[in-house]
């Protein structure tokens, strides 16, 4: 299991969206468990039914939760989903192919299209409201997991993409900063100040990051994530750095 993997909310639709997710990029699932008396006036879920599954897509590691609808998913947080064609020489029609099943009853935030930064690119809710970004990646650039958790930096927020990506960088260890570019003037509201798109490494696992000015939600606890720590210390030095 990798150092950071992510939490998805579900209301009660995890095990379906899991094996819905592999079908399309291609994993396993993993270990499941179930609900018991145990803090059922928290949960209020009925013992024995599934509480989480857990699944692995292009060597990223997830955990899908049915904990009711608390909570739901936004495009604050979504997934970069680089095809290269350096890996794959069929790259373009596996992302099409992807496209067209997160289609099926998905909201299109971005067209796929070109665009100055991708030949061929599209963003995406699929129908459980989880958003994935599909890029054609220059197979010339230096290469990036296939998947790559995108943090969209919104409303009181909006500005501090790099310095979260400072923070994070500072906390966590096997770190480094990636690329960073800003809008470009003409792009208002969002100003040459902020990042259009910014990445970092954390626990040798790649990270983006970007500003938006414009109309949207805020991070909420639809998707988080957990870092698996190896003893009490490590938990106690993460809750110390990441709640001050």
């Amino acid at each position: 299991m990798n150092k950071i993997s992510t939490n998805l909310w579900f209301n009660n639709q995890a095990e379906e969206a899991a094996e819905f997710y592999t079908k399309i990029f291609g994993g396993k699932i993993g270990q499941k468990l179930y609900y018991t008396e145990a803090g059922q006036e928290v949960h209020r879920q009925k013992p024995g039914t599934l509480m989480t599954v857990d699944f692995t897509v292009a060597d990223f590691d997830f955990t899908a939760l049915n904990a009711g609808p608390l909570f739901t998913f936004n495009p604050t947080v979504s997934f970069l989903v680089n095809y290269d064609p350096s890996r794959d020489e069929n790259a373009k029609a596996h992302l099409d192919e992807a496209w067209e099943q997160l289609s099926d009853g998905g909201v299109v935030l971005m067209p796929l299209q070109e665009y100055s930064f991708s030949k061929h690119y599209g963003w995406i809710q699929d129908k459980y409201g989880v958003s994935w970004q599909l890029m054609l990646t220059n197979p010339e650039g230096e290469p990036r997991p296939v998947i790559t958790p995108s943090l969209m930096f919104t409303e009181a927020m909006c500005g501090k993409a790099e310095d979260a990506g400072d923070f994070y960088v500072s906390v966590f260890k096997n770190t480094k900063r990636g690329a960073v570019m800003h809008y470009p003037a003409g792009m208002e509201p969002d100003t040459q100040n902020e990042a259009m798109f910014s990445e970092f490494m954390l626990e040798n696992q790649w990270f983006a990051a970007m500003d938006s000015a414009r109309e949207h939600s805020v991070f909420n606890e639809a998707i988080s994530f957990i870092v698996n720590c190896n003893d009490q210390a490590e938990v106690d030095y993460y809750w110390e750095k990441l709640s001050a």
